[in-house]
């Protein structure tokens, strides 16, 4: 009986917190005295198990026992001790928070390796282990892509070609099965550094396309093309799935936990739950084509910071002729969640899918839309160029990106301090601030972070570059209005950036005051600060 994973912890209150583990059979794990039965999905074993009667504002160091025998921290750990730092009234007003995405794992290859360079949050970790606890970060978000489902490392091929089970139509440079997606959070949660630090931040995350595949929900076209495959239902059950126990259930705090009634159901199952987490996924799949869906965005409060992490890929509405980031439900759910009363000094929202691209690449995605919902040949090749080029972001979803817009303009008259929209997906980083029409007491800004680990393709710097110039900017700007395309309802200037390589990025918040900054690794332990931006007048 040892620990397969983990632990990762998770959602965070004043008394409570949430420490997710996998194990290699079946047990009781405690933490703190606290104790949650694992269960079954498919031969693997997890369990969250909810720690409770924590004091506020305190750290507390844990230990994770398996039936009685404790199998964290490791033996001969190089790493300090993992703490629970619960929430209280002198950290109410201070935050300290990192986020990126696009985490491709590390790799045996010298020559892959070579190409991926330095992991960003691997260094980060490293240099955090030799700094005292309270200045580590209070947060973690990954805002997408933490596991790459459709481009394989060759540890990942050469596990999935030995496999004799392995159905013979799955293709063989993609995971499909839900246990060739548990060998992919193995190789991206096991690295020693990022494994500790994952053990004493809370750590919330949202999927971006490549946790399921390349392009996930880009339109109705791609989903019909992908049903008509004879394995998609396999790798979009196993993905769902997957999500939900690695990643989801951890986002949702004790008491969103004890109201979710599939999460019920899934603790009251005797035996083996990947029953349960089919339907779970069928049901969450069909969200896209109008079906009932699961809800996946979530909310956090930070003190006077609220964490709103938005939905962008499962939740998009596609079906008869829509074509919408978000459905009606999941929209005006968050929005209730950007008005809900209460002190607000900073509010954060997370989406995977920038808001604020480069100009030009935003006109150009609204242009596309356009002609992709047209009929015959036109149409066809629109859609052809989206799915090809990724013009898949918020502008691309005109009438959602103005509801978003609309949205962050009322919040901005709310209370708040500032607005930050946190994002990654597009393979470089920057920072930009928005000026939405009228006056508004927060400062609103898009802080895009992205990748944390990936390779840097050789079109990425003058394909960016270009796409910020001004040149391109009028040129895409007359191309939309000549298309019919609306006006857009604010305007934008990039004040940091374009980053290009593996990068982490930090929000700081104290009372009402903000500053992000931009870091890249310079060794295995040190990162060199590339951009910092004070983001309050």
């Amino acid at each position: 009986m040892s620990l397969a994973l983990g632990p990762v912890l998770r959602h965070v209150g004043e008394t409570t917190a949430q420490v997710w583990v996998q194990t290699t059979a079946a047990a009781t794990v405690s933490v703190l005295g606290c104790s949650a039965r694992t269960f079954e999905v498919a031969g693997q074993f997890f369990a969250l198990v909810p720690v409770t009667g924590l004091e506020p504002g305190t750290a507390v160091p844990y230990t994770v026992e398996i039936d009685g025998a404790q199998v964290w921290p490791q033996p001969s750990s190089p790493f300090p001790p993992s703490l629970l730092r619960t929430r209280g009234a002198d950290t109410a007003r201070s935050n300290r928070i990192i986020f990126g995405s696009c985490r491709y794992p590390k790799v045996s290859d010298p020559k892959l390796s070579k190409e991926l360079g330095l992991d960003a949050l691997d260094v980060y970790a490293a240099r955090m282990a030799h700094r005292p606890a309270d200045e580590w970060p209070h947060a973690l978000l990954l805002l997408g892509d933490q596991v790459y489902a459709d481009e394989l490392t060759p540890q990942s091929r050469t596990r999935i070609a030995g496999r004799r089970d392995r159905h013979p139509e799955w293709p063989d440079d993609e995971i499909v099965g839900f246990e060739e997606y548990v060998g992919l959070y193995d190789d991206s949660w096991s690295d020693p550094e990022v494994r500790w630090l994952m053990s004493t931040v809370p750590t919330a995350m949202i999927f971006d396309d490549h946790d399921v595949r390349d392009d996930w929900n880009t339109s109705a076209a791609w989903r019909d093309a992908m049903r008509a495959t004879s394995w998609w239902q396999d790798r979009i059950r196993a993905a769902l799935a997957s999500y939900w126990v690695y990643q989801h259930i951890g986002n949702l705090s004790p008491a969103e936990l004890a109201a979710d009634k599939d999460y019920r159901r899934v603790m009251a199952h005797e035996g083996d739950v990947w029953p349960l987490l089919v339907e779970i996924a069928d049901r969450a799949d069909a969200e896209a084509d109008g079906g009932e869906g699961v809800r996946f965005s979530f909310r956090w409060d930070l003190g006077d910071t609220h964490l709103l992490m938005i939905d962008s890929r499962n939740g998009r509405k596609l079906d008869h002729g829509q074509h919408l980031m978000l459905g009606e439900a999941e929209f005006a759910w968050i929005e209730e969640q950007v008005t809900a009363p209460g002190r607000v000094d900073h509010l954060v929202l997370g989406t995977s899918v920038p808001w604020l691209l480069p100009h030009a690449i935003g006109d150009l995605e609204t242009v596309n839309e356009i002609a992709a919902a047209r009929g015959g040949r036109r149409g066809a090749f629109g859609e052809w160029l989206r799915q090809a080029a990724d013009l898949e972001h918020w502008p691309a979803f005109r009438a959602s990106f103005d509801r978003l817009t609309a949205m962050i303009g009322a919040a901005a008259d709310g209370g708040p301090a500032t607005v930050n929209v946190l994002s990654g997906d597009v393979h470089h980083s920057y920072a930009a601030r928005a000026d939405l029409p009228g006056e508004h007491a927060a400062a609103v800004h898009q802080l895009t972070c992205s990748p944390v680990h990936n390779k840097l393709e050789w079109y990425v710097k003058p394909g960016f570059r270009a796409a910020w110039s001004r040149g391109a900017r009028r040129f895409a700007e007359r191309w939309a209005a000549q298309v019919g395309a609306p006006a857009k309802p604010l305007s934008w200037e990039r004040l940091a950036g374009p980053l290009f390589g593996n990068t982490i990025a930090t929000l700081e918040l104290a009372d009402r005051h903000a500053t992000v900054f931009f870091e890249q690794p310079l060794t295995a332990a040190s990162l060199a600060e590339r951009a910092r931006l004070e983001l309050t007048p």
